[in-house]
């Protein structure tokens, strides 16, 4: 970081901490170390190599979350474990302020993929890192400009889960049709050209600390 407090910016190569807490809990179940690409009042930009030990949620028996049955996906008892992120590497882009980041996946080779907009509560910044709490619907964008909802279900369920209340819902999916008029627009980040961006090859994959879940000391917007 280039100050001392996190109202300072990261430069290139730095790594820090891409957490989520746990919807109604604020304790973190999700964390991602990441190195930092460009990080400036317009963008934070940030990159997950491939094998990143990451620590994420889990049922408390150990299995995926994804294996409960949605009716009581949200309501089964959970923990967290480590694990190391499968696949190819996955550029975060995200605003100050906004309530989305859009996620860049490719394919073995670096074939591109597809966009990911994952709505999600403006992200807190802090010394080690941003803070956020996931919104469960999701936006998947593809080369052709086409796009479509993902999760719905998910965030149906969250709602009859008490995960998410009848306003704040609404303004999920307020922001939903934002970040859907930016796509139509083709704005940024979309028309950045950010599919040609690669990693620089001498970054070292970030490790995930010892205190990944501890409390941030600064927090700044």
């Amino acid at each position: 970081m280039t100050g001392s407090d996190a109202s300072q910016h990261w430069a290139p190569g730095d790594h820090v901490l891409w957490r989520y807490r746990g919807n109604g809990t604020g304790a973190v179940h999700i964390c991602r170390p990441v190195t930092v690409v460009q990080d400036t009042p317009e963008l934070l930009a940030v990159w997950m190599a491939p094998g990143t030990e990451c620590v994420r949620p889990v049922l408390a028996d150990g299995t995926s979350v994804h294996d409960e049955p949605l009716a009581t996906r949200y309501t089964a008892p959970r923990t967290t474990e480590r694990a190391r992120w499968a696949g190819s590497g996955v550029l975060k882009l995200a605003r100050p302020g906004e309530p989305w980041s859009v996620w860049l996946f490719w394919e073995r080779g670096w074939r591109f993929r597809s966009w990911y907009v994952n709505l999600e509560e403006p992200r807190t910044r802090w010394s080690g890192g941003v803070d956020s709490e996931d919104h469960f619907l999701d936006i998947s964008v593809y080369p052709d400009r086409s796009w479509l909802w993902r999760d719905e279900d998910e965030f149906a369920q969250a709602q009859r889960s008490g995960l998410m209340g009848p306003e704040q819902a609404a303004g999920v999916r307020e922001a939903g049709r934002r970040a859907v008029e930016r796509i139509q627009e083709w704005g940024a980040p979309f028309s950045d050209g950010w599919e040609h961006w690669r990693p620089d090859p001498a970054w070292r994959v970030p490790d995930l600390p010892a205190d990944w879940d501890r409390t941030p000391a600064h927090t700044g917007p």
